[in-house]
């Protein structure tokens, strides 16, 4: 019974030292980021280790009690489970050192391998004990008897916790001094373990092997999982007080997203947003369509994107952004900072809450408008220009302000006494050659002052040569309210202009462009009122035009999409209304001639087929209108009537009304 002392006082001290340790354990670690890995593998070694406690305890009151014949086969049962728990503790203890390194090459692999090699055969080993005695046996007294194949197991293992002594003291001698003196006690313990595991060999009735175990978790304990709790409450501690200037940081590992949040921001509290996570990228998304405004949720989504970081983190040290989220139903301004750790594998993404300032910046612009008055300069602010000029209509003085960001800030310039003088100095250097001439003319003051006698404003689109490239960019002349002053804005329109002729490219002709509604890809207004002068000129002529009908449709809600889950909700909503009409309709043209009203000129096998098609129209929003997702479309048909219908417009105005009534009955919650 002596000899089970020792094995209760280590499980004992075991449990007690590492009660925090144990809490980790996990089956698997993968999933797990490598500090949460570590951890994980810790935690086997120590479940093995008392199991190992366990064992080495029964065999003192199993062995006295050897001769009973009822408690023999418990006693083998013992010793087999006594030899699996100390390969368990040496395959997890590799495990754990390999985890601890956060190595992941080829030496470690092949390390990995061999211990894995030498668990499998030895469990090989104690299948094999059964039938030919290789590793230990039991006389006629059932007494203990060792054989040679414990001899090989035990040298095998002394080999490679001696190799790792040896790897953990060469590692030490290039690292600082907190990682040197855990580096040596990872090694010392493998040595320790190494001493008494000679001392098992040479006397196998003692429990030697669980004193040298027990040693080395105490060094353990003592020299690294406590430093690495220590340093780790003191980064957090440091990060935490760094945090205090932003409602969050975020330190992410930069290929996994792996993740540690840091925040003392009672407000954000409210997002529920997790400390700890294995996916920035995924739980940033998720987040972004629960908490950003939905106008802003786009652009967003492109910022937080695994790629986009990685990319301008390639060019840069550090960048920001800035958009809008709903605190308690209001949206805020924050602005985002992501730049480099000090690591290469990680970077560190800010974020502040800067509402405040962007009002107190507003409110400085109120107070920094000279004598421009908003009234004035609020005529352009719907539009993003890059430049806009305030030019004195009497003496040509003007004031230059930029226009470049999303809040509406205008910053000065420059200012200057002739504003079309100077203008035409700088067209030489600045505006491409072939449009040098058409600019200048463009620009004469005469010029200008006749034209806005008879319209509101003016333009011209032109080039310009800017680092040695060509862009596009559109000038816009108008006149404020009192005449006192012209305000011209010049914007950027390379994009517009290289999008425009890509379509076209695609689109074949212009013509057909100008016929086709941006949003949606069917025939816009200008099309229908071109078909329906084309089919009057014919009904007029006395033709007897072929058989027609139109389809008059509104699609319901529009506007309450847009109040509340914004323009591109909206614009979404009126997309998937134009697909349900050309899918229904597939043999007739759609049009969209309002910015929710559509009409369908049924012909050929639609206008043969239009009761049923009107059917499956009604039974579709019928559909949607039960389910509550998909859009509702109010809808009326009327035909062309040879001998009573003079005008288009009368078909029109029938299947319009017609349309109403479907509209009254659909927010009526019934279908007729």
């Amino acid at each position: 019974m002596a000899y089970s002392i020792i094995g209760v006082l280590s499980l004992i001290l075991n449990l007690i030292m590492n009660r925090e340790a144990f809490r980790c354990f996990r089956l698997r670690s993968k999933g797990h980021d490598s500090e949460q890995r570590t951890a994980i593998r810790y935690s086997h070694f120590l479940v093995v280790s008392s199991l190992f406690f366990i064992a080495d305890i029964a065999w003192g009151p199993l062995y006295v009690h050897r001769d009973v014949q009822g408690i023999f086969p418990f006693l083998y049962l013992d010793c087999v489970f006594y030899f699996i728990f100390m390969f368990l503790t040496m395959l997890t203890w590799i495990r754990y050192i390999i985890a601890y390194l956060g190595k992941k090459g080829r030496r470690s692999k092949i390390f990995l391998c061999v211990v894995w090699t030498m668990f499998s055969l030895e469990l090989v080993y104690l299948v094999v004990n059964i039938f030919y005695p290789f590793l230990f046996s039991f006389n006629a007294e059932h007494e203990y008897i060792p054989e040679s194949g414990r001899h090989v197991a035990f040298i095998l293992q002394i080999i490679l916790y001696m190799a790792t002594t040896i790897y953990m003291i060469r590692i030490a001698r290039k690292a600082n001094r907190d990682m040197r003196i855990r580096y040596v006690a990872v090694g010392g313990s493998c040595f320790m373990m190494d001493i008494f595991l000679v001392l098992q060999i040479l006397n196998p009735k003692h429990p030697f092997y669980t004193m040298g175990l027990i040693i080395g978790i105490c060094v353990i304990r003592t020299y690294v999982e406590a430093g690495e709790k220590r340093e780790r409450k003191i980064y957090d501690s440091i990060a935490t007080s760094l945090a205090e200037d932003y409602e969050v940081m975020y330190y992410v590992e930069k290929e996994t997203g792996e993740f540690r949040e840091f925040s003392k921001s009672k407000e954000y509290e409210t997002l529920h947003v997790p400390v700890i996570g294995s996916d920035f990228y995924a739980e940033t998304r998720m987040n972004i369509d629960k908490y950003v405004h939905p106008d802003d949720r786009e652009f967003a989504r492109s910022m937080h994107s695994k790629e986009t970081i990685l990319k301008n983190l390639e060019i840069k040290k550090s960048y920001s952004y800035k958009y809008r989220i709903m605190i308690d139903g209001r949206p805020r301004y924050f602005q985002f900072t992501v730049k480099h750790a000090n690591d290469e594998d990680h970077f560190v993404l800010s974020e502040k809450d800067i509402d405040d300032e962007i009002t107190a910046e507003n409110m400085l612009l109120e107070n920094q408008k000279k004598h421009v008055t908003f009234s004035q300069i609020a005529e352009l602010l719907a539009v993003n220009y890059d430049v806009i000029y305030y030019v004195d209509a009497e003496d040509s003085s003007y004031i230059s302000y930029e226009c470049r960001n999303i809040y509406g800030k205008l910053d000065v310039q420059k200012s200057g006494d002739d504003f079309f003088a100077e203008s035409l100095n700088d067209i030489s250097n600045i505006v491409y050659m072939g449009d040098r001439e058409l600019v200048s003319d463009f620009l004469n003051k005469d010029h200008i002052i006749t034209v806005l006698e008879n319209q509101r404003s003016c333009r011209i689109d032109y080039r310009i040569l800017a680092f040695g490239k060509t862009h596009y960019v559109r000038m816009t002349v108008r006149k404020t309210s009192n005449g006192s002053h012209y305000i011209i804005g010049i914007e950027n329109i390379d994009d517009e202009v290289r999008r425009e002729k890509q379509r076209l490219k695609e689109l074949n002709t212009e013509k057909e462009l100008a016929r086709r509604d941006e949003l949606t890809g069917v025939k816009n207004k200008t099309a229908y009122s071109e078909l329906e002068k084309s089919v009057q000129t014919n009904i007029d002529n006395g033709m007897d035009y072929l058989p027609f009908g139109l389809v008059v449709c509104d699609t319901n809600n529009l506007k309450k999409i847009n109040d509340t889950e914004g323009h591109t909700a909206g614009d979404e909503y009126i997309k998937k209304s134009a697909a349900i009409l050309c899918d229904i309709f597939d043999h007739s043209p759609v049009f969209r001639v309002g910015g929710d009203e559509f009409v369908v000129f049924l012909r050929g096998d639609d206008y043969s087929n239009r009761e049923e098609l009107m059917k499956k129209l009604h039974a579709q929003i019928l559909e949607n209108l039960k389910s509550g997702s998909g859009p509702v479309i109010a809808s009326g048909m009327a035909e062309y009537v040879p001998k009573a219908d003079s005008l288009v417009s009368e078909i029109f105005d029938r299947a319009d009304k017609k349309m109403y009534e479907d509209k009254r009955s659909l927010k009526s919650g019934a279908m007729e």
